[in-house]
C-alpha cells in the first residue's frame, strides 16, 4: 500500500512500524479499529490522497489480522493482560453461576439432570480441574480497577473470584436461607472427601491460628471462621460443638436460627460444626 510505504519512509510509527527483520506490524498502541481510524484521520495533510485510497484497505487488514468483529464486549479491545481471542475466564465463571442457579430453580424438573451434566462440564473446564499446559497462561493479579492515567488493566478478576465463591459454597453444601445456615449437597462431589487423615489449619474469631483434625471420609471448610466438618456417615444431622465442650444435636440439615446467628455474629460461642450426610 502506498500509504504504508510513505509512512515507513518517513519513520512515522503512529500506524505501522517495521522490525529489524523487515516485518511490518501495526503499532502497539492500537487497541481496536476505532484507534486505527483515529490515526488515519489525524495524519498530516500531505497524506490526504493516500489516506482516501488506502484507509479502508488498512482497516480491513487490521480486522483480518485481529478479527475484532468476531468478539463482543470487553474482548473487543486489547487489555494489559489479555489478547484478543483469549478465553475470558470471568464470563465462564458467570456461566457456571447462572447454570447453578437454574439447576436450583428446576431441581425437581426432568431437565435438572441434563443441566447438572452441563454444570459439571463447565466446572471441569475451569482452573484447578485442568493442568497448566491445557489451561494456558493466567494472570494472578486480583484486581479489576483502572489506575489513573493508565487505562484498563486486568478486567474481571475480582468478579471471577465472586462467582467462584458463590458456586463453591454450593458445591461444598453451604447455603443461607431466611437467616439460617442450611446444608444442601446437591452439587457435592464425594470424590472431594479426604482418603487420609489430615490436620487443617484455620484462624478462629479471635484471630488465633488453630488446628482441627479431619479424619478420612471427611472434609473441612469454615463459615465466618467457624470450622465445618462434613462427613459421609450417620446423617442427615448437624452437631454444634460449643467452646465450653457441650454439644447440641440438630436432626436434618438446617441449623436453628439462634446458632446460625451466633456464627454470623462471630461471638465465639460455637467452636465447630459436624455435618453428617448419608453414606
Amino acid at each position: 500500500m502506498g500509504l504504508v510505504a510513505e509512512l515507513v519512509k518517513a519513520n512515522d510509527k503512529s500506524l505501522i512500524l517495521r522490525d529489524e527483520d523487515g516485518n511490518y506490524h501495526f503499532a502497539g498502541q492500537l487497541r481496536n479499529v476505532k484507534d486505527v481510524t483515529r490515526v488515519l484521520n489525524t495524519l498530516p495533510s500531505q497524506y490526504g490522497d493516500l489516506v482516501k485510497g488506502d484507509a479502508q484497505k488498512i482497516k480491513d487488514l487490521f480486522e483480518e489480522v485481529f478479527r475484532h468483529s468476531e468478539f463482543t464486549g470487553r474482548s473487543g479491545t486489547f487489555f494489559a493482560y489479555e489478547g484478543l481471542g483469549s478465553i475470558y475466564w470471568h464470563m465462564v465463571s458467570k456461566l457456571l453461576l447462572a447454570v447453578q442457579e437454574t439447576v436450583l430453580r428446576v431441581r425437581n424438573e426432568p431437565s435438572a439432570r441434563a443441566l447438572m451434566e452441563k454444570y459439571t462440564d463447565i466446572r471441569m473446564g475451569l482452573s484447578f480441574n485442568k493442568p497448566p499446559a491445557v489451561y494456558g497462561a493466567f494472570p494472578t493479579d486480583p484486581y479489576s480497577h483502572i489506575p489513573g492515567g493508565q487505562g484498563a488493566k486486568q478486567p474481571g478478576m475480582t468478579g471471577m473470584v465472586k462467582e467462584e465463591i458463590l458456586t463453591r459454597q454450593r458445591e461444598l453444601g453451604f447455603a443461607v436461607e431466611r437467616g439460617r445456615i442450611v446444608f444442601d449437597f446437591l452439587f457435592f462431589e464425594r470424590r472431594e472427601l479426604l482418603t487420609a487423615p489430615a490436620m487443617v489449619d484455620y484462624w478462629n474469631v479471635d484471630g488465633e491460628q488453630k488446628q482441627i483434625e479431619c479424619p478420612p471420609g471427611c472434609l473441612v471448610y469454615s463459615v465466618c471462621q467457624v470450622p465445618v466438618l462434613v462427613r459421609a456417615s450417620g446423617g442427615p444431622r448437624i452437631e454444634v460443638h460449643f467452646e465450653d465442650g457441650s454439644v447440641h444435636q440438630v436432626e436434618g440439615l438446617a441449623l436453628d436460627p439462634l446458632n446460625s446467628r451466633r456464627i454470623f455474629q462471630r461471638d465465639g460461642s460455637v467452636h465447630h460444626l459436624v455435618v453428617s450426610i448419608a453414606p
